[in-house]
């Protein structure tokens, strides 16, 4: 009985009005056309030239445009499914909701063609950055990877903190405080790994945690029959942090804490690792 309730359902469904057109060619270049919720397959335009050309809501599926030129088009809710678009250039076009899979498509969109709303520009990052690890370009998938992470710290701060009228409607009460614990939580990520792209802020955070580690070690043999020097309990910070010497002068808690931190530690160093060859 339900099926032939939710068949019923289906059927009262308006038609999208979506055409579909298989292995066409495109000889001319296009100028003001409203190719609006098209499907296309195979479609082959190379070298073309397409200016102020409306693609909403388009998908296009094993096409080919190598070297075309795109001005001022309208790619927003768009789907690109295994499409060749190496040599493409786009210039003011807008990719509102955009999707890419398995596209071949220059990194240089990222410069020229990403959404101006922070939200926007973060979901237009990321299909390229997943689209890139598709295709194994590890050097545009980090392109990627760093537009969407700063449009991502952008979008979390102007949800708890803009007075813009979108984000507060948007983001009221307790969505807001959920906004700035996020945006918190973002914010110590990434000072602390990048948000797990940067080994560099890995590094100056182990140096930080050498820096409290030696810290506690002079501090606890202040007034010892057989006090170290300065320079001494600095070159014992990294042994203490590894493990490898652990002083009775210290407190446990202590070694405990830095027991804690050299594994955090090292958690995200392999995390870094791992994700930079899985992207070759």
């Amino acid at each position: 009985m339900s099926k032939i309730e939710i068949t019923d359902d289906i059927a009262k469904l308006p038609n999208s009005g979506r055409r579909e057109y298989k292995d066409k060619a495109l000889r001319n270049d296009l100028a003001g056309a409203n190719w609006q919720n098209i499907l296309f397959v195979r479609l082959i335009a190379k070298g073309r030239t397409f200016k102020n050309v409306n693609f909403k809501y388009c998908i296009f599926d094993s096409c080919y445009f190598r070297d075309s030129t795109f001005d001022n088009c309208d790619f927003t809710g768009c789907r690109f499914v295994s499409t060749n678009m190496h040599g493409a250039t786009f210039s003011g076009c807008k990719f509102d909701y955009a999707a890419f899979e398995r596209t071949v498509v220059d990194d240089s969109i990222l410069s020229s063609s990403c959404p101006g709303q922070e939200n926007m520009r973060m979901r237009f990052a990321r299909t390229l950055r997943t689209n890139y690890q598709q295709l194994g370009d590890a050097s545009a998938a980090n392109k990627a990877i760093k537009i969407e992470l700063e449009a991502t710290g952008a979008h979390l701060l102007k949800a708890w903190h803009s007075n813009e009228s979108y984000h507060r409607k948007k983001y009221r009460r307790l969505d807001r405080l959920k906004m700035f614990f996020s945006w918190v939580s973002f914010k110590s990520l990434d000072w602390i790994w990048g948000n797990g792209e940067s080994l560099p802020k890995l590094l100056m955070s182990v140096g930080v945690v050498l820096l409290v580690i030696f810290v506690v070690d002079f501090s606890s043999q202040i007034g010892l029959p057989s006090e170290i020097g300065a320079w001494d309990s600095i070159l014992r910070s990294p042994q203490i942090f590894f493990g490898i010497t652990t002083p009775k002068e210290i407190s446990p808690n202590w070694l405990t804490a830095f027991v804690f931190f050299r594994l955090i530690t090292f958690g995200f160093f392999m995390s870094i690792i791992i994700k930079r060859f899985n992207r070759r």
